[in-house]
């Protein structure tokens, strides 16, 4: 199967017609509301639970997940608020530059978090901070490849850091190296057998790949290895539905994804407008749009938008549009 990934490229499917020049990139999730398939309009997306809010003090310019999604870094004071957390119980886990990382339980209603953390001298742990950071600043093929090889570095001395082998697979992905990619996946499965971030990267390499059925057993693997959780699946297994035309089952899954990522990451909105566009539900795809102004306003997609709400709204009222 794998050797086929590159003949089955040229078989991909184009996303919305609005955005059909867009390169859209579901990274930032290194991410249990079921919502029905038909919605009628988009509003505030119902939350499972009530939410609140959280500051953690910890080091300088530390980055900061929470369930393994990340939520921003800590400013020079090594303060950071966060809004929208959800009353349950999560895992936490910060990095920062020159210190050892840290996973901990985050218990319910917490207002303030204090986390002190050590320094660290592990070779394999200071590569792997290097080959990240390289990983989400690389914006040509070479700077790809010198991260590549950053965390090829951090294997050799530490083979068995699933982390690692799966952010080579990201890069390798983005680099158009299915296969190595895979194997990549492969190798960071072995040292971690139930993975849902591996699972939904796995579909992403399959659907770059144009191989649908693989990749949506990839993403629903992920969600299952989640409890459900897993908005990058979520997200991956709704681009497959829309490129079956099955666009109501794209807009659930879509709606978890927002729900799941506590309504902060707006390019998923600017997705299920487009998803809306193609059912030619117009008022729906205004309110999805509007929401990725609400909390996106002066986002490189914004202008696009605006000028796609301001059609939408005409061709709602029946005017003919004009190219």
């Amino acid at each position: 199967m794998i050797h086929e990934i590159t003949r089955n490229r040229t078989s991909k499917k184009t996303i919305s017609r609005s955005f059909v020049w867009l390169a859209i990139s579901v990274s930032y999730f290194g991410l249990i509301l079921l919502i029905p398939a038909e919605t009628t309009a988009l509003q505030v997306p119902p939350k499972a639970a009530s939410q609140g809010s959280l500051t953690i003090t910890t080091e300088p310019n530390a980055i900061v997940w929470i369930d393994d999604i990340r939520r921003g870094s800590t400013d020079a004071s090594g303060r950071l608020a966060l809004t929208k957390i959800s009353s349950r119980r999560h895992t936490l886990r910060v990095r920062a530059p020159g210190f050892r990382e840290v996973t901990r339980p985050l218990l319910p209603g917490a207002k303030s978090l204090t986390l002190k953390l050590l320094k660290t001298t592990d070779q394999s742990e200071l590569l792997f901070q290097r080959a990240e950071e390289a990983r989400e600043n690389a914006r040509t093929d070479e700077d790809k490849g010198r991260a590549a090889e950053l965390y090829k570095q951090v294997i050799k001395l530490h083979p068995a850091l699933p982390a690692a082998h799966l952010g080579l697979a990201r890069l390798l992905m983005e680099m158009n190296q299915y296969q190595e990619a895979l194997a990549e996946v492969e190798a960071a499965r072995r040292y971690r057998p139930v993975y849902p971030e591996a699972s939904a990267v796995e579909g992403r390499i399959y659907r770059e790949a144009a191989f649908l059925d693989n990749a949506s057993k990839s993403f629903r693997r992920a969600i299952k290895e989640g409890g459900g959780f897993q908005p990058e699946a979520h997200v991956g297994l709704a681009r497959i539905l829309e490129d079956k035309g099955q666009y109501a089952e794209a807009v659930a899954e879509y709606q978890k994804a927002i729900d799941q990522l506590s309504d902060t990451e707006p390019i998923i909105y600017q997705l299920l407008g487009a998803a809306y566009e193609r059912m030619q539900k117009y008022k729906e795809a205004v309110a999805a749009y509007e929401n990725y102004l609400t909390l996106a306003p002066n986002g490189s997609l914004a202008p696009a938008i605006r000028s796609i709400i301001d059609q939408l709204r005409r061709q709602a009222a029946g005017e003919e549009i004009i190219p």
